[in-house]
């Protein structure tokens, strides 16, 4: 009797996958527990084989660097040991048998938040039972590392890498702390700093944060299916995970590591209109094409929606996503798609509050409004802005922007400069062909007028960039 009930429990976990998937989890298993050949007649064997994390670990490191970093391995190990199997003695045995391994892969690839979560609380603790903060924060950790180290390992940055961005290590940091802070205890309060690093959080609690938080089980899926190798080249790829780092044109081979870490790209990446996930290309860069407003302007004007990321001489990291085109006119422009965001010191993003529609504004050469690249807040007060005097800044928030509820988001009110990059996010329009590369007197009629009265020729127009390929930097 027992055992038909492990074998329907297995036989449904098992019937989740394609017969494809299921060949690929066979395969997988077999080399785990050292037995292979034809599957008909070691089939009943292998249901007997079991593997040990001695195996898993020696499988990580028949390659020269491994996939997974270990601790996340020990990880994976532990929450495999934690599915209890119907009619077996209860109690913790040191291998995994294939039921344990297969319900393992069903669950967190294929499972909902419940199934998933008394894997997770072991993969976060052996014991189980209520967890602290400060675990959920360490397995966090070792998750987001563990996804930059396979992502690398296996070449699927699309163009980034750990040369072309800012290193990882704080980024790791920053998104844990975003995500960790998402946890809600029963009553609805968030433990904040130490106060969360201290508190017991039960399984009700992890549960509501997992199916909360969708990266966690993105990461997971991640880790499961390019750390491990199985099911990761499969139709059934979700877009999270098709979409979870751009494509990244346009810094290969010049030299500059981006401003972005790789931590940083996926989570702003995720909070992009859907159709801009795909793609992010370069526009600009002050350490490539100077530190000047018109270059600015001129590299950015008319290319469809863009990120601007920010560093201050204090090291803050910060900027923001602008929905539109960006225009020179001297209004708001853009829509409430648009938002804010913060790096460094902290990783967050900050929408756009119905207050006022202040969302982006560009302005150059007018002597009555304003001149500079600004979002949200209002006139002399926004929340994030670069003065057209290249170099100088402003982020005013007493105590919140009102467009988008952000905090200043550089070290001081007015900050100083270090590097500015923009970023165009999905397709660049097919209009951005030679429009896009207007220089700043093709902006401005009037100045272009007052030269040719005047009898000036344009010493510009032989000097423009020519218009990058949209070459495949992968």
């Amino acid at each position: 009797k027992m055992g038909n009930a492990e074998s329907n429990a297995y036989q449904n976990h098992l019937s989740r996958f394609l017969p494809e998937e299921q060949s690929d989890i066979d395969g997988l298993f077999n080399t785990l527990s050292g037995s292979s050949g034809s599957a008909g007649a070691k089939n009943a064997k292998a249901a007997k084989k079991t593997m040990t994390l001695a195996a898993l670990q020696a499988r990580q490191s028949a390659h020269t660097r491994e996939p997974l970093p270990e601790p996340m391995t020990v990880r994976l190990y532990n929450g495999m040991k934690s599915i209890d199997l119907p009619g077996k003695s209860s109690g913790p045995s040191e291998q995994v048998a294939k039921e344990q391994f297969v319900i393992f892969m069903s669950n967190l690839l294929k499972g909902n938040a419940d199934e998933k979560i008394s894997i997770i609380m072991r993969m976060i603790a052996k014991t189980g039972g209520p967890l602290k903060g400060k675990q959920i924060q360490e397995f966090t950790e070792d998750l987001i590392t563990s996804v930059v180290h396979v992502l690398s390992y296996r070449k699927e940055l699309k163009g980034w890498s750990l040369e072309n961005t800012r290193d990882s290590s704080s980024g790791v940091k920053a998104l844990a702390s975003e995500l960790l802070s998402e946890l809600k205890l029963p009553d609805g309060t968030k433990p904040v700093d130490s106060q969360l690093l201290e508190t017991n959080f039960d399984q009700s609690v992890i549960e509501d944060w997992v199916y909360r938080v969708p990266q966690i089980s993105v990461f997971l899926s991640v880790v499961i299916r390019q750390g491990l190798h199985v099911l990761h080249s499969l139709p059934d790829q979700t877009n999270d995970i098709l979409n979870l780092v751009p494509h990244c044109k346009g810094i290969k081979g010049r030299g500059v590591a981006s401003l972005f870490d790789i931590p940083a790209i996926i989570y702003i990446n995720s909070h992009l209109p859907a159709e801009l996930q795909h793609k992010w290309q370069l526009l600009f860069s002050s350490r490539l094409h100077g530190e000047s407003f018109s270059q600015l302007c001129a590299h950015i004007v008319n290319k469809g929606p863009c990120i601007v990321i920010l560093r201050d001489v204090d090291g803050f990291l910060f900027g923001g996503f602008a929905s539109h085109s960006w225009e020179v006119k001297p209004q708001f422009q853009g829509d409430n798609r648009c938002f804010l965001f913060s790096v460094f010191p902290t990783l967050a993003v900050y929408t756009y509050t119905g207050y006022n529609d202040h969302y982006m504004y560009l302005n150059h050469g007018q002597q009555t409004m304003p001149n500079g690249l600004g979002m949200g807040g209002q006139h002399g007060y926004f929340g994030l802005w670069i003065d057209s005097d290249y170099g100088k800044g402003h982020s005013k928030a007493k105590p919140r922007c009102t467009t988008y509820n952000s905090p200043q988001l550089s070290a001081k009110e007015d900050f100083t400069l270090d590097a500015m990059e923009v970023w165009a996010v999905g397709d660049v329009p097919e209009s951005a062909g030679r429009k896009g590369k207007k220089s700043i007197l093709d902006v401005d009629p009037q100045a272009q007028a007052l030269l040719e009265m005047a009898g000036k020729s344009r010493q510009s127009e032989g000097l423009r960039e020519p218009i990058e390929e949209d070459e495949d930097d992968d």
